[in-house]
Protein backbone atom coordinates (compact mmCIF):
# COMPACT_ATOMS: atom_id res chain seq x y z
CA UNK A 1 0.00 0.00 0.00
CA UNK A 2 3.19 2.74 0.12
CA UNK A 3 5.85 2.06 -2.45
CA UNK A 4 7.57 5.24 -0.44
CA UNK A 5 7.95 3.01 2.90
CA UNK A 6 6.36 5.93 4.63
CA UNK A 7 4.12 5.22 7.94
CA UNK A 8 1.48 8.32 7.17
CA UNK A 9 1.07 7.24 3.75
CA UNK A 10 0.19 3.97 4.45
CA UNK A 11 -1.98 4.81 7.30
CA UNK A 12 -3.93 7.19 4.84
CA UNK A 13 -3.71 5.15 2.35
CA UNK A 14 -5.25 2.03 4.43
CA UNK A 15 -7.91 4.96 6.04
CA UNK A 16 -8.85 5.81 2.09
CA UNK A 17 -9.44 2.02 0.98
CA UNK A 18 -12.02 1.62 3.73
CA UNK A 19 -14.17 4.92 3.09
CA UNK A 20 -13.78 3.98 -0.86
CA UNK A 21 -14.77 1.02 0.66
CA UNK A 22 -18.11 1.96 2.32
CA UNK A 23 -19.16 3.76 -0.12
CA UNK A 24 -18.50 1.06 -2.76
CA UNK A 25 -21.18 -0.99 -0.61
CA UNK A 26 -23.69 1.92 -0.16
CA UNK A 27 -23.56 2.47 -3.93
CA UNK A 28 -24.17 -1.55 -4.32
CA UNK A 29 -27.17 -0.79 -1.99
CA UNK A 30 -28.52 2.12 -4.04
CA UNK A 31 -28.05 0.13 -7.10
CA UNK A 32 -30.51 -2.67 -5.68
CA UNK A 33 -32.61 -1.04 -4.10
CA UNK A 34 -34.62 0.51 -6.88
CA UNK A 35 -35.64 -2.58 -9.11
CA UNK A 36 -37.59 -3.87 -5.98
CA UNK A 37 -39.39 -0.44 -4.36
CA UNK A 38 -39.92 2.95 -4.96
CA UNK A 39 -40.50 6.18 -2.50
CA UNK A 40 -43.64 7.51 -2.94
CA UNK A 41 -44.37 11.23 -4.27
CA UNK A 42 -42.32 13.96 -5.84
CA UNK A 43 -38.09 13.79 -6.08
CA UNK A 44 -38.48 17.36 -7.13
CA UNK A 45 -41.43 19.27 -7.02
CA UNK A 46 -40.19 22.16 -8.66
CA UNK A 47 -39.47 20.20 -11.74
CA UNK A 48 -42.07 17.89 -11.55
CA UNK A 49 -40.12 14.52 -11.46
CA UNK A 50 -41.04 11.95 -9.00
CA UNK A 51 -39.09 9.10 -7.98
CA UNK A 52 -41.28 6.60 -10.21
CA UNK A 53 -40.19 8.91 -12.90
CA UNK A 54 -36.25 7.68 -12.00
CA UNK A 55 -35.00 5.12 -14.24
CA UNK A 56 -32.36 2.39 -12.60
CA UNK A 57 -28.78 2.40 -13.17
CA UNK A 58 -26.98 5.26 -14.92
CA UNK A 59 -29.36 6.22 -16.44
CA UNK A 60 -30.78 7.95 -13.59
CA UNK A 61 -27.80 10.55 -13.81
CA UNK A 62 -29.87 12.91 -16.77
CA UNK A 63 -33.58 12.40 -14.99
CA UNK A 64 -31.95 14.21 -11.11
CA UNK A 65 -31.85 18.04 -11.64
CA UNK A 66 -28.57 19.76 -11.42
CA UNK A 67 -29.82 21.04 -8.09
CA UNK A 68 -30.17 18.06 -7.06
CA UNK A 69 -27.04 16.81 -7.39
CA UNK A 70 -25.25 19.75 -5.90
CA UNK A 71 -27.40 19.13 -2.45
CA UNK A 72 -26.03 15.32 -2.36
CA UNK A 73 -22.21 16.74 -3.39
CA UNK A 74 -22.74 18.92 -0.26
CA UNK A 75 -23.75 17.05 1.94
CA UNK A 76 -21.35 14.20 1.01
CA UNK A 77 -18.67 16.49 1.77
CA UNK A 78 -20.59 18.11 4.96
CA UNK A 79 -20.11 14.83 6.52
CA UNK A 80 -16.87 13.96 5.40
CA UNK A 81 -15.69 17.35 6.94
CA UNK A 82 -17.91 17.05 10.18
CA UNK A 83 -18.25 13.59 10.91
CA UNK A 84 -15.33 11.38 9.19
CA UNK A 85 -12.54 13.51 9.69
CA UNK A 86 -10.56 12.28 12.78
CA UNK A 87 -9.15 9.29 13.52
CA UNK A 88 -10.34 7.56 17.16
CA UNK A 89 -7.52 5.60 18.96
CA UNK A 90 -4.67 5.52 15.77
CA UNK A 91 -7.56 3.10 14.21
CA UNK A 92 -8.17 3.06 10.78
CA UNK A 93 -12.07 3.49 9.92
CA UNK A 94 -12.78 4.28 13.48
CA UNK A 95 -14.32 8.04 13.53
CA UNK A 96 -15.95 7.30 17.00
CA UNK A 97 -19.29 8.43 14.97
CA UNK A 98 -21.29 5.09 15.26
CA UNK A 99 -23.81 3.39 12.65
CA UNK A 100 -24.41 6.38 9.63
CA UNK A 101 -22.70 9.39 12.10
CA UNK A 102 -25.67 8.83 14.68
CA UNK A 103 -23.07 8.87 17.52
CA UNK A 104 -22.08 12.60 16.67
CA UNK A 105 -25.49 13.83 17.26
CA UNK A 106 -25.67 12.32 20.59
CA UNK A 107 -28.19 9.39 19.44
CA UNK A 108 -25.55 6.41 20.87
CA UNK A 109 -23.75 5.22 23.50
CA UNK A 110 -20.07 6.57 23.58
CA UNK A 111 -19.01 3.17 23.57
CA UNK A 112 -16.76 0.64 26.32
CA UNK A 113 -14.25 3.30 27.96
CA UNK A 114 -11.62 0.56 29.27
CA UNK A 115 -9.77 -1.02 26.61
CA UNK A 116 -9.32 -4.83 27.93
CA UNK A 117 -13.00 -4.67 27.87
CA UNK A 118 -13.43 -3.14 24.35
CA UNK A 119 -10.67 -6.08 23.65
CA UNK A 120 -12.94 -8.62 24.89
CA UNK A 121 -15.78 -7.89 23.25
CA UNK A 122 -14.64 -7.50 19.89
CA UNK A 123 -13.55 -10.67 20.25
Amino acid sequence: LSASGSNFDYKRRREVELKHGRVCMFATIGYMVPEYTRLPGFLSPSYGVQFADVPNGLSALSKVPALGWCQIVAFAGLVELNIYNEQINGEPGNYGAGFLGIRSIGLMSPGFKDPETRKKKLN
